[in-house]
């Protein structure tokens, strides 16, 4: 086994600080405390999706009916609940609050362009008094009142924020903004960024602004500039060309420990990195930060120079276990490697072996530099398919001309595992840049040490263009090589997937073991359906979602256009309850007069396309809230 040392470093002194933030902690619970609201993306600020709640059982679960619904919500959303007031997307781009108990429209903000359409973060002050909503919009930080739906003047320059200054670049030549949320932590919002894909795109800083004034309160750079720690593993000066490295997705925070774990993507190009030579830190790591001042914690980089563009995306999930005799609280990150990557929460130390394994090597395209090694995880087992070929093709949809086709397509391609280096050529990738972990795919128990994945098996078949084949190159760039490659996915459900069920899978870890507990396909593909053919997992990589509850229920959203619910013990599936179009984004769940609600974004949008299937409106659209009978 080969060092860690190039995928795993601490501050300076890290492990005896970490004994002593051990120590402080012992006696306290390190499992955030669940609201009965869902005041946070994700549930809470450790991104759990865990409810406490008990009153939906796996007795009564099946009996759940739609308490009421709100026909302009819209879907790829997670609402929010506080005080009695949902907070979610509609009609569109505006905001909205919700009657909690009866679905009744409150207020409506005007409508955003480019509004981040996953989600939105709540904060108020101490007394109650100042209560807000904070989003980004067309690389803008936005704050509103929460009570009326208007804009704070007092926050930042007439109640904005430009996202774009502060990156070392032009503003006017940048975009900057996620399409999800960040988190809030105190009075502190930790943002990440959507950056653009290409030469001279925005470096992916993680940055805390002030909730109250919209100051910037610290920036940690992922592309390091010279001097910087990392910035070893770049060319030279690389931040005045070099982008990305960018947390687009979730983010989850220790608020016992005050540290916020950020996963980062790859450096940009994503397909590309003849003039970034190196390692590329902080791209395709796990961050620990800390969330008062954004100094570096510890980090872990999961894939060394990416050109793969498996980027670290799904929250963190933070839990506790049982190893080696002691209580251990960990950090598990979810990848579109298709591996589960588990480090000791303080430390950043892995808790099973990671071993630096050569890669293979060889490569046509000029100037490319790769990493003789990436960091592979001992265990536990990943939660994605590592491989496919040509007996991996889908004996059910495709024609026998279409399969004939890929059989040819595939036995051509180069494929020697998931870090095939891209040429000029076709490649295989498995599980390719669509598949592995998402956004939305993650969800643990906080105290016993289950993590639960969703995970695509998407391979990807690509190549790049070749010379006199290129796109226009961007002033002041290198003569570029760029993508033409595309995934070989079913595209949302318009095209035929080409690979054998499971398609979707939804994965139970019991970390105190490192097993897998449970595996199964999550949902059924729609055209296998009247044919008899179930447990293939949704044909389609949307993002649903997950919730766990205290009575052992796993409730998951999926492509199939249901709610599904299974015993979080042993994945039984105990109830589904189906949806009058696609859902996307993650379920919530609150307590509000004696009652647990579920509540459920779907659109009642049809799919369209060659091979879509539309779907009678069978069940509820807008946003949905389910209950008991009273």
């Amino acid at each position: 086994m080969q060092s860690l040392v190039k995928s795993w470093q601490g501050v300076t002194g890290g492990v005896a600080l970490a004994a002593l933030v051990a120590a402080a902690v012992a006696q306290v619970s390190s499992a955030t405390p669940t609201p009965r609201e869902w005041r946070d993306y994700a549930g809470g600020p450790d991104s759990s999706r865990f409810v406490a709640a008990t009153q939906i059982t796996k007795r009564n679960v099946g009996k759940l009916q739609v308490a009421w619904s709100y026909a302009d919500g819209d879907t790829d959303f997670n609402p929010l609940v506080v005080r009695g007031v949902i907070y979610t997307r509609a009609r569109g781009n505006a905001l909205v609050a919700v009657d909690a108990a009866t679905g009744k429209e409150l207020w409506a903000s005007a409508e955003f362009k480019a509004f981040a359409i996953r989600g939105v973060n709540y904060w108020e002050s101490a007394d109650g008094s100042d209560q807000r909503l904070l989003f980004s919009t067309l690389n803008m930080l936005r704050a509103l009142d929460a009570k009326t739906g208007k804009p704070i003047p007092t926050f930042g320059k007439d109640g904005v924020v430009d996202l774009r200054e502060g990156l070392d670049r032009d503003p006017a030549k940048v975009e900057q903004q996620s399409r999800l949320p960040g988190r809030v932590f105190e009075n502190l919002l930790i943002l990440g960024s959507a950056t653009n894909r290409e030469y001279a795109s925005a470096p992916g800083d993680i940055r805390a602004f002030d909730v109250r004034t919209g100051a910037m309160v610290w920036s940690f750079r992922t592309v390091p500039r010279t001097g910087d720690e990392g910035a070893d593993t770049w060319p030279a000066n690389a931040r005045a060309t070099v982008g990305g490295a960018n947390n687009w997705a979730e983010s989850s925070v220790d608020v016992t420990r005050g540290i916020v774990y950020v996963p980062t993507g790859s450096a940009k190009h994503n397909f590309y990195g003849g003039y970034r030579h190196g390692d590329n830190l902080y791209s395709d790591s796990l961050i620990a930060l800390d969330a008062r001042t954004g100094k570096r914690v510890w980090h872990f980089q999961t894939v060394h120079h990416d050109i793969w563009d498996v980027d670290n995306n799904s929250a963190p999930q933070l839990t506790t276990v049982r190893h080696d005799g002691r209580s251990v609280d960990v950090v598990a990150q979810a990848s579109k490697t298709g591996y589960l990557y588990v480090f000791d929460r303080a430390t950043g130390k892995p808790i099973w072996p990671i071993e630096e394994r050569p890669v293979p090597q060889g490569t046509t395209v000029p100037g490319e530099k790769l990493s003789p090694t990436q960091p592979f995880p001992t265990k536990p087992a990943p939660f994605a398919r590592q491989s496919f070929t040509v007996d991996d093709l889908n004996p059910y949809i495709l024609t026998a001309e279409e399969r004939d086709q890929f059989r040819q397509r595939v036995a051509k391609a180069r494929n020697e595992g998931p870090f095939t280096p891209i040429g000029f050529e076709e490649v295989v990738h498995m599980p390719g840049n669509q598949g592995g972990s998402n956004w939305g795919s993650t969800a643990a128990n906080p105290t016993d040490g289950h993590v639960y994945v969703i995970g695509f098996n998407v391979p990807t078949i690509l190549r790049l263009l070749k010379p006199g084949e290129k796109r226009p190159a961007r002033a002041g760039a290198p003569e570029e090589i760029v993508r033409e490659g595309y995934p070989v996915t079913d595209g949302f459900g318009l095209y035929p997937t080409i690979i054998k069920p499971p398609y979707t899978t939804l994965t139970a870890y019991d970390l105190n073991t490192g097993a897998i507990a449970w595996q199964k396909g999550l949902g059924d593909d729609l055209r296998l359906l009247p044919i008899g053919i179930k447990g293939t997992g949704s044909a389609a990589t949307v993002k649903g979602g997950l919730i766990v509850t205290g009575t052992g229920l796993l409730f998951a959203t999926a492509a199939d256009r249901k709610v599904h619910v299974y015993d979080s013990g042993d994945g039984k599936e105990l109830a589904t309850f189906p949806l009058g179009g696609p859902t996307s984004g993650g379920p919530s769940m609150y307590e509000l007069g004696g009652r647990q609600y579920l509540l459920i974004t779907a659109s009642a949008a049809q799919p369209t396309g060659p091979a879509a299937i539309p779907t009678p409106h069978t069940g509820p659209t807008g946003l949905v809230a389910y209950a008991l009978p009273k």
